[in-house]
């Protein structure tokens, strides 16, 4: 490689580096603030606002928590909520950024009394370092070796008292022993079109964008009942509406735009689309195995599974067998009324 393509390389990185990040600080911009902007997730927020008044009351730290289900549904929000709530510092992280038992043990010593230690994709831990978990979370103490050999010892150093929030998409790959030293375990649901639709509306007011009910809807009803992709294409509209348009979101606009992002009327995308029509065309609508279908359409599987299949089976598209992947009959009736209604196979194909 030339000097020339190391530095444009270098340079793409950078750019990708701060897009990704720009992304990020504009999610963070339409979090909620406190329970009251939470919205959907109801019963988990209300359970949340129970067990926080208790542990107040009794000036402890909160029993650990994990949130479990498909990603964007507000497992972060709500363990910055509940720092704020309970008072505290939360402290974040993920399980692939701990790589070394000794990074965990230093993490956990810097916590002050009562805080949160909140670990994104904690099924990513490794077992090394999460067996220092163990005792943490049961005794807030953690067992540091000392010395190599005949001669190590281990030496148990005292933590303060702390609340772990563990977030994952893959709840079946944690262990049991950590799974079973959270005090509290919340399935995360899909939203319902009318909350995404809620969300949308507060999230356009933030933004300083005019949207009407029938445009927040349509944006809700193609968001795949998850507010991440909601504000996501919230802000995509609102470009469309910018350059092509006068600048408010209609019904009309926010059709032209998501059919422009290929989001079609039932949320599905390009590769949720891709994933079905070669099920479809070459396996004759399955039993297919994941790895055999991830290579077939040149994606990870561990994307189709965390992504493309808790949505796709929840609406009815896809199931899993003990032989593989198969899509369903309503899959079928509804790629062949696309079709005949004008509708483009070849739109679908994209």
């Amino acid at each position: 490689m030339t000097e020339l393509e190391e530095r444009l390389e270098k340079f793409g990185r950078l750019v990708d580096t701060q897009a990704q990040q720009e992304e990020k600080e504009a999610e963070r911009s339409l979090r909620p603030r406190s329970f009251e902007e939470y919205i959907g997730q109801t019963e988990v927020k209300e359970n949340l606002k129970v067990f926080i008044s208790a542990a107040k009351q009794r000036k402890e730290a909160l029993d650990h928590v994990l949130f479990y289900g498909p990603p964007g549904l507000g497992k972060t929000s709500l363990a910055g909520l509940i720092a704020q709530e309970m008072g505290v510092h939360i402290k974040i992280t993920t399980g692939p950024a701990i790589e070394r038992p000794g990074d965990m043990a230093a993490i956990l010593n810097n916590l002050s009394e009562g805080d949160v230690l909140f670990i994104d994709e904690i099924h990513r831990l490794n077992r090394q370092v999460e067996e220092i978990l163990y005792p943490a979370m049961e005794d807030f103490a953690v067992d540091i070796m000392i010395g190599k050999g005949p001669a190590a010892k281990s030496i148990r150093l005292d933590i303060p008292h702390f609340t772990l929030i563990g977030a994952t998409t893959r709840a079946g790959l944690l262990s049991a022993p950590l799974r079973d030293r959270f005090g509290m375990l919340n399935h995360m649901e899909f939203y319902k079109v009318e909350e995404l639709a809620q969300i949308v509306q507060n999230s356009a007011r933030i933004l300083e964008v005019e949207i009407d009910q029938e445009g927040a809807r349509e944006i809700a009803r193609r968001s795949r009942g998850t507010p991440r992709l909601a504000n996501r294409l919230l802000r995509r509209v609102r470009d469309f509406a910018q350059v092509k348009f006068e600048g408010k979101i209609d019904l009309a606009i926010a059709q032209h735009a998501l059919n422009a992002l290929k989001v079609d009327p039932n949320g599905l995308d390009a590769v949720d689309r891709k994933v079905l029509l070669t099920m479809m065309e070459l396996y004759g609508g399955g039993p297919v195995g994941i790895d055999t279908l991830a290579a077939s359409i040149g994606e990870d599987a561990g994307m189709i599974e965390d992504v493309c299949e808790p949505y796709l089976m929840q609406q009815g598209f896809l199931q899993r067998t003990p032989r593989g992947r198969v899509v369903t009959s309503f899959c079928l009736e509804y790629f062949h009324r696309s079709e005949g209604a004008g509708g483009t196979s070849g739109q679908m194909r994209l």
